[in-house]
């Protein structure tokens, strides 16, 4: 089934084109052939020729979304990249995550492209020319290396990984793990406690980010991590000992990392919910389609009362999160310094909601919902997974709350209408 887009009344013209022609794509070339475009992703084996031919119709695809001018929303023009507003970028997201793996054809691939904006923000002319403008060239391939595996992950100021200055270089000694995309990449953008006297800014002052590349001696890539029952997956585990790396390899200033680190995830966090919300979509539009369809003890679903409560609160439940998500990112793009209460509220929000509609339209399946004809069930373990990734819901929950209680401790009331 194709996605139903039409233009929103009150958006402003250029989202609503954005909309629009990112949605004929994904109709028109994506869709109708998902199954060749990510053959490996469908969880059987696939030959050479078939993985040949994925490849090329990839680059077809990919030479259609640059001719249209849809390529790499989350880069400035200056970069090649639409050099979108957060909202206009967030409607487009909920679009492209309706066909899993569409991101990719537009140029939106993570770790890169998350690494791109902190690469744009915090890297000197010298890193964008050998950092950046590779992984946009797509002739390098880039990790993001912060979670360690004793340390709360929740907590990115607990990191233990340290780089000792000596000279002109750092010494990077720590242990990571969920290292994204550690099978490829070219190099790593690793957070790590700066041992500098001259750090700034207490306890979080030394934590910097600095660019290590994976040739490097004493990189030592331990495994893929096995996650939900696979073998592998290209998040790993990674040892750093005694890694030297110039000086220069630092991104921003010394101290700066928990910055940088806050602003990749932030916006993540925004982008990952409505990725979330497109697929939430494609599942809801599935479930449906199904229910008008299948005959179960001589009546089709959609007559069963069950089937019409899993419809309504599946209903409730994509819509109040697709709200709560543009909200974020109209306050994101007009400034609004609350906005870190409204990203909290949404990440825990959105993934619990992806589940139940996930979780329903499974059901609706029946035994083809589990099944790798359908994209319900990766549905269902990145909705689980994203309640960790960027930061658990309890934090979250603390921090909501922490941020309310403040607000009233000072006075006034919470403002909802802002």
């Amino acid at each position: 089934m194709p996605i139903n887009v039409t233009a929103i009344p009150g958006l402003p013209d250029h989202v609503n084109d954005v909309r629009l022609r990112t949605a004929a794509l994904i109709n028109e070339e994506i869709l109708p052939r998902e199954d060749q475009l990510f053959a490996v992703r469908r969880g059987r084996a696939v030959t050479d020729e078939e993985k040949a031919r994925a490849k090329a119709l990839r680059e077809e695809v990919k030479t259609k979304v640059k001719a249209a001018g849809l390529w790499a929303p989350h880069l400035p023009q200056e970069y090649g990249g639409m050099g979108l507003d957060f909202l206009a970028h967030a409607y487009m997201n909920e679009i492209l995550a309706y066909a899993l793996g569409a991101a990719s054809l537009f140029g939106v691939v993570a770790p890169n492209s998350g690494n791109q904006k902190i690469l744009v923000k915090y890297g000197t002319e010298e890193q964008k020319r050998k950092w950046l403008l590779p992984t946009i060239e797509g002739t390098m391939e880039s990790g993001y290396s912060m979670t360690e595996p004793d340390n709360a992950g929740s907590d990115p100021r607990s990191i233990k990984t340290t780089a000792r200055r000596e000279g002109d270089e750092y010494v990077i000694n720590g242990h990571k793990w969920f290292t994204s995309n550690g099978l490829d990449a070219d190099f790593f953008i690793v957070m790590c406690r700066v041992e500098d006297p001259s750090a700034e800014g207490g306890r979080s002052g030394s934590m910097s980010q600095i660019i290590v590349p994976t040739n490097t001696p004493g990189v030592e890539i331990v495994r893929g991590i096995g996650i939900w029952g696979h073998p592998t997956s290209d998040h790993c585990e990674v040892i750093y000992n005694d890694v030297r790396v110039p000086a220069e390899n630092v991104l921003g200033r010394v101290g700066q990392g928990h910055e940088a680190a806050q602003d990749r995830l932030g916006a993540g966090r925004v982008f990952h919910c409505m990725n979330s919300v497109g697929q939430m979509w494609r599942a809801f539009d599935l479930m449906v389609e199904r229910s008008l369809t299948r005959e179960v003890h001589g009546g089709l679903l959609k007559d069963k009362q069950f089937i019409q409560g899993f419809i309504a609160d599946s209903y409730m439940d994509l819509q109040t999160s697709r709200l709560l998500t543009i909200r974020a990112a109209e306050m994101i793009d007009r400034g609004d310094p609350r906005v870190r209460t409204e990203i909290s509220a949404l990440k825990v929000y959105v993934p619990a909601a992806f589940s139940r509609v996930a979780d329903r339209a499974i059901q609706v399946w029946g035994a083809a919902g589990v099944s790798n004809d359908l994209p319900l069930a990766a549905m269902y373990l990145g909705a689980r997974t994203l309640r960790l990734a960027d930061g658990p819901d309890e934090v979250h929950k603390i921090l909501i709350a922490k941020n309310v209680i403040h607000q009233y401790e000072s006075g006034q009331s919470w403002d909802f209408a802002r």
